[in-house]
């Protein structure tokens, strides 16, 4: 396919984006379309689907005074849409390339140039984390199947701890999953990706992190593995699913397949078995498996001897939300390789914990893990999902909900008192003002992680953290495209004297300490609702009636 120049192909942005531009929210902007008849016209698509030239959308953002120009980061991402359409893996992959020497590079020159200029304030490595940040936060993307999100990189990390000195993803991606897992001294990494855009890009995210010890190599793990001689004592995976093609005519008498031939259906087992063939006596493997592998007829064979034989140890199911290309919970297969038989389990741990935060901890409690006989699993069906086995325990309604009516008037009555006392101000604190790059040169701050510190009797620490937050300031050290690391040395501070200064500290604790009351309240408020409404409905509760009170 021949690549169009980023001089005749005009990049498109969203309504979603326009809103980040701007800083609005996007009702704003859909709010700008109906009252303003010079709006700019879709460039391509209707509705909700609507792509805006950006030319346009700049124009008219300047005419209205409504935001500021595109950041530089902004016009970086939306040039390479315009350069890579949907093929985003490969252009972020191509501007990693930039850190390798004597490479030629296919982006256009005005892409390079915007590229080396933001580069040359911060690092490449800079600029591409952030590109691909914004690629991993970008909804309905394409190439998801490549990636692991975060959520789900914490949860395998979670399970797959301690982590070893040698770990192996056969399906690796962009290197997500093969990252989360810290270099260890000696330690190995390895991985292989049938995309060899995402494997150039999964080897260039190890390169920028300082890890000599990743290697990653390209080829499809199930029909031409490149790591056949290669055992790990960690191997984790988050392959791709639903694949009917997978190779199976071509591998039924292979050696992977101890357990039985998948199906074509099946291709999952087929990942299980390959990662299970790469694991190191006495090491385990952590397979990312959609929910319905657990209970499908076709793989029910497979499923009874992992279960008979010992190797499948533990099955997480995860909340829903944790996959990139889908919304459907998935789940986490354990499997163990040992090296005697008295090392093999006479049950299989379920855990569920698919009414937990997605984001968070993974640590379950005893009432969301059962420890199933292996005997107990091989019936007719053979059936591994967690909620089959796990037998919630019985919510007392009406203790909880009044317990979480009490915190919550409590709360209301605390949340009342928090808000500071305010006088009337001169309109404005426009006078003399210093950066925070001068305190830090002077060695009266301390900045790190997008906070400052007090390191004189000169200066307040509360002061110096609530004028940080304001919105000048939070615009100066975040970037229009919201994904690049905060920077606050080019902030700046009011000068005014320690009185002055304590004073407003004082006020800027007691507003953090009322915002984060207010968010208690809201999680008790969430909490109440659900148990009110779940006790309704089961019968666990009754509305009170006249009669009642």
């Amino acid at each position: 396919m021949n690549v169009e120049s980023s001089e005749q192909v005009e990049a498109l942005v969203t309504a979603a984006e326009i809103a980040t531009l701007a800083k609005v929210t996007r009702a704003a902007v859909s709010n700008w379309r109906k009252r303003y008849p010079d709006f700019p016209t879709p460039a391509r698509g209707a509705g909700r689907n609507a792509l805006f030239a950006l030319s346009d959308v700049d124009a008219w953002l300047r005419q209205h005074a409504r935001g500021d120009t595109s950041s530089p980061e902004v016009l970086i991402w939306q040039a390479l849409r315009a350069q890579y359409g949907d093929d985003l893996i490969r252009g972020l992959a191509d501007v990693s390339d930039l850190s390798v020497a004597g490479t030629t590079s296919p982006l256009e020159p005005s892409l390079r140039a915007r590229i080396d200029d933001i580069a040359a304030q911060s690092s490449l490595a800079e600029v591409v984390t952030g590109l691909t940040e914004r690629f991993l936060g970008s909804p309905g993307r394409a190439g998801a199947e490549q990636v692991t999100t975060p959520r789900l990189a914490n949860a395998v990390r979670s399970f797959a701890e301690p982590a070893t000195e040698v770990v192996f993803d056969p399906a690796c991606g962009i290197g997500s999953l093969l990252l989360a897992f810290e270099d260890r001294s000696g330690g190995v990494a390895a991985g292989q990706e049938s995309n060899p855009a995402a494997a150039r890009l999964a080897a260039a995210r190890a390169r920028f992190d300082g890890r000599v010890d990743v290697t990653v190599k390209v080829g499809d793990s199930l029909r031409a593995d490149q790591w056949p001689d290669f055992r790990a004592a960690l191997v984790v995976c988050d392959p791709p699913v639903n694949v009917a093609d997978w190779g199976r005519e071509d591998l039924l008498l292979d050696a992977r397949w101890e357990f039985g031939v998948p199906t074509r259906a099946e291709s999952e087992l087929a990942w299980v078995q390959h990662c299970y063939a790469h694991v190191a006596p006495g090491g385990r493997a952590v397979v990312v498996m959609p929910a319905s592998v657990a209970y499908r007829k076709a793989g029910r064979r497979i499923r009874a001897e992992l279960v008979r034989r010992g190797v499948l140890t533990e099955v997480v199911a995860l909340p829903a939300g944790m996959a990139a290309s889908h919304p459907q919970p998935v789940h986490l297969w354990q499997l163990t390789r040992p090296v005697s038989p008295d090392q093999v389990k006479s049950f299989v741990r379920m855990v569920d914990l698919t009414d937990n935060d997605p984001d968070g901890p993974f640590e379950p409690l005893s009432s969301q893990v059962a420890d199933v006989s292996r005997v107990d699993l091989l019936d007719e069906e053979v059936d591994l999902t967690p909620g089959r086995h796990v037998v919630p325990l019985r919510t007392d309604h009406l203790a909880e909900y009044m317990a979480v009516r009490e915190a919550l008037e409590g709360g209301l009555q605390r949340l009342g008192n928090l808000l500071p006392s305010l006088a009337s101000g001169p309109g404005s604190l426009d006078g003399s003002t210093v950066r925070m790059t001068d305190l830090a040169r002077v060695g009266l701050v301390t900045i790190s992680d997008g906070s400052a510190v007090s390191t004189s009797e000169l200066l307040d620490t509360d002061y110096l953290a609530g004028f940080l937050r304001s919105a000048a300031n939070i615009k100066r050290a975040t970037s229009g495209s919201g994904s690049f690391r905060v920077d606050i040395r080019g902030s700046r501070v009011p000068q005014m004297s320690i009185d002055d200064q304590r004073a407003y500290g004082t006020a800027f604790r007691t507003l953090d300490e009322f915002e984060r009351c207010l968010a208690d309240l809201a999680k008790w408020g969430e909490r109440a609702a659900a148990l009110a409404r779940d006790g309704l409905t089961r019968g666990a509760l009754l509305p009170e009636t006249k009669e009642s009170q």
